[in-house]
């Protein structure tokens, strides 16, 4: 299903070939994220990821890479992470050559521009204002925060307002040169391509050179900050984000987690969709997902709600965490969960932009890569029994935390409603 080459001094390179596909994407996995940012340098890998984007060697402005890869029709992006900076261009099948030399010359080749840099501070402010000034995004800072404290996995990514004025050139330099080498990087390529073409292409644009990368801090033991924190907002609705902290990636319950969030909130006919939203409406937006860390993990519950139903939204929330820790999931309910779970990931897999992610994510930060047959096997093995096991372990009431915006006068007193309900007792014959 994949082929993976690692080429001395340079990237490692990971393919899967899609026979007959009209579209090749390419991806850059930088092993650099916001925990690898040392003191003095916060902020430094999202500043890094807009600045790519603003001119290089080849391309020296942003119309010169926009042109040259939404000119053929294609699109091309790039996002920060905690513990990576992913990269990708996608395009017709014809011009992938094209496309590995845009890609190598974003990572590799960025211009790094002194009057970018002052301008692009700018920019990067507004966007954390918008993050700031949309509740949904600001609740989702909030829960971080109480679920990680002031660490680097509990600071917003691209950092504050004040540090991102104040950060040197120099650190933002010095960050680049050493975690954006070529042996840093992971290229994971998907399409109608040759391995061996593939390696070729990304060993002519990215080149040789390693570096230094440093580590970065473990996490810290979770929950570690307040149990609950509340921001006031002029809304007509309030957000809340109730979590407890979940296994880290790769750990053996890392199949357990996933089908456990299906049941609990992912999809129309999960529980928390099918009782908060549909029984109950108290909420129009609502569901779970999970974040998952090479040493941390989370699992939580969004929902969008009015403000004047945060209390019943919580208790519900509680009743359905409760119920996974108290009872079995019944047959025919896992059944469909695991069917929703597998169609998905083989759907997503007919996309050469979902499949170079899939390898390419894999190589990068797991240790391991799994074919999709080993996925689905892994998916099936899940017992009800597993599901409940974990459930009892990760839903106590110490592991709760919560963060709500709301308007004024809302949402205030909410620590004492994180109260899981009382088991049932058990039936002994």
């Amino acid at each position: 299903m994949f082929e993976r080459t690692a080429l001395p001094a340079g990237p490692r390179v990971i393919t899967a070939r899609l026979p007959d596909a009209r579209s090749f994407t390419v991806e850059a996995h930088v092993l650099a994220g916001s925990r690898h940012e040392a003191p003095g340098q916060v902020g430094c890998a999202h500043f890094l990821e807009h600045l790519s984007f603003k001119g290089t060697r080849a391309y020296p402005t942003t119309r010169a890479l926009s042109e040259a890869v939404e000119g053929l029709g294609g699109t091309f992006n790039a996002s920060t992470d905690r513990e990576s900076t992913v990269f990708y261009v996608r395009v017709p099948a014809r011009h992938a050559v094209t496309a590995m030399e845009v890609l190598g010359e974003l990572v590799v080749r960025p211009n790094l521009d002194e009057a970018e840099i002052e301008n692009e501070r700018d920019v990067i402010v507004e966007e954390i204002r918008s993050y700031l000034d949309d509740p949904a995004e600001h609740v989702n800072v909030l829960f971080d925060l109480a679920m990680f404290d002031d660490t680097p996995l509990g600071r917003e990514i691209a950092g504050s307002e004040e540090g991102v004025r104040a950060l040197p050139a120099a650190a933002i330099h010095k960050f680049w040169r050493e975690h954006y080498r070529p042996s840093n990087v992971v290229v994971a390529a998907s399409g109608d391509m040759p391995h061996d073409r593939v390696v070729e292409l990304a060993a002519a644009a990215f080149g040789t050179g390693a570096g230094s990368p440093s580590g970065y801090l473990p996490a810290p033991r979770i929950p570690a900050g307040l149990r609950s924190l509340r921001a006031t907002r002029p809304a007509t609705q309030a957000q809340l984000v109730l979590g407890v902290p979940a296994p880290p990636r790769d750990h053996p319950d890392q199949w357990t987690l996933s089908v456990l969030n299906a049941v609990l909130g992912d999809g129309m006919s999960s529980r928390l969709f099918l009782e908060v939203r549909e029984e109950r409406g108290l909420a129009y937006d609502v569901g779970s997902s999970t974040v998952e860390y090479s040493d941390a993990g989370v699992l939580s519950v969004y929902a969008g709600v009015d403000p004047g139903r945060i209390r019943p939204t919580i208790a519900a929330v509680l009743a359905e965490l409760a119920r996974l820790r108290d009872e079995d999931v019944p047959d025919p309910e896992m059944a469909k969960v695991k069917a929703y779970l597998a169609g998905r990931l083989e759907l997503r897999l007919d996309e050469t932009r979902y499949l170079a992610s899939w390898i390419g994510t894999q190589e990068a930060l797991h240790d391991r890569v799994l074919t999709p047959e080993q996925a689905l096997a892994a998916i099936d093995a899940v017992t009800a029994g597993d599901v409940r096991r974990l459930a009892g372990r990760l839903f106590v009431d110490e592991a709760l935390r919560l963060a709500v915006v709301a308007p004024a006068g809302k949402g205030r007193g909410l620590e004492p409603t994180l109260r899981l309900p009382v088991g049932r007792p058990a039936v002994h014959a």
